[in-house]
């Protein structure tokens, strides 16, 4: 199997070590991991904002970009969600449009081999317990994505369960929205803030250190909230939560 890494712009912009962790995971399951260097954006901004003719020319590109790759794998449940969901309704509505069936044929395969890492590490290969060990005390938040899109349920958190020294505590309200939404953030911040308040004092009633998603995009609002009130519960990506190891926890 050839497996890619589509790491996405947030964490090849903000979290490379999200990515490294990526690589590191897999390749102790045994999985060769390539990173093709012409992968760019997903076109999710420019597709939630309504651009949808934009976009097409950035789903091509990826397309084709992990054409000849057998499984696609991403850190993020928000741009997986966009390949599966959302590409073939751009193919959808090209032809439509009388454009014909090039774009949902173009499209397709790439959609069909994009998964999410923890669904891919669960329905894949096979696995729940991958060898971490992480002796922190661990809250995780199911984005949206990953729990209305996706519908990943509790593979995450059987992944989670089976870390060693990980004491997993239930995330009140967790179903919740964080309010982070990508561009409602930033159209709307009042609500956005509001809403990643009553997600953060959720978090920190658990007594959790760290709050733990599929998503470094939820997790970056989440952060700054945490950061901006002072607290000490550190938002950790569950991809570095799984890499960890007794040689190297991941802090």
């Amino acid at each position: 199997m050839r497996v890619a890494l589509f790491l996405t712009c947030v964490n090849d912009t903000l979290y490379p070590g999200t990515g490294r962790a990526v690589v590191r995971l897999l390749a102790g399951l045994g999985v060769d991991v390539d990173f093709p260097l012409g992968q760019t954006c997903c076109g999710q901004p420019q597709y939630n904002t309504g651009y949808r003719r934009g976009t097409e020319p950035m789903a091509r590109r990826l397309a084709d970009v992990f054409r000849d790759h057998d499984a696609v794998v991403t850190p993020s449940a928000s741009c997986a969600a966009m390949v599966r969901e959302m590409y073939p309704r751009l193919g959808e509505r090209a032809r439509a449009e009388g454009r014909g069936d090039a774009l949902a044929t173009a499209l397709a395969p790439v959609a069909a081999k994009t998964y999410e890492l923890t669904e891919f590490l669960v329905d894949v290969l096979g696995v729940t317990d991958v060898g971490a060990w992480y002796p922190h005390t661990v809250t995780y938040h199911p984005t949206c994505h990953g729990l209305r899109s996706l519908r990943l349920g509790d593979r995450p958190l059987r992944l989670l369960r089976a870390v060693r020294g990980l004491e997993l505590v239930e995330l009140p309200g967790a179903e919740e929205c964080c309010g982070f939404g990508g561009t409602f953030a930033v159209k709307n911040p009042e609500v956005s803030v509001a809403m990643g308040t009553d997600k953060v004092r959720g978090a920190e009633g658990t007594g959790a250190e760290v709050l733990c998603a599929a998503d470094n995009s939820c997790l970056l609002h989440l952060g700054g909230l945490l950061g901006r009130q002072g607290s000490r519960m550190r938002p950790v990506h569950i991809a570095e939560i799984l890499a960890s190891t007794r040689e190297e926890v991941r802090r």
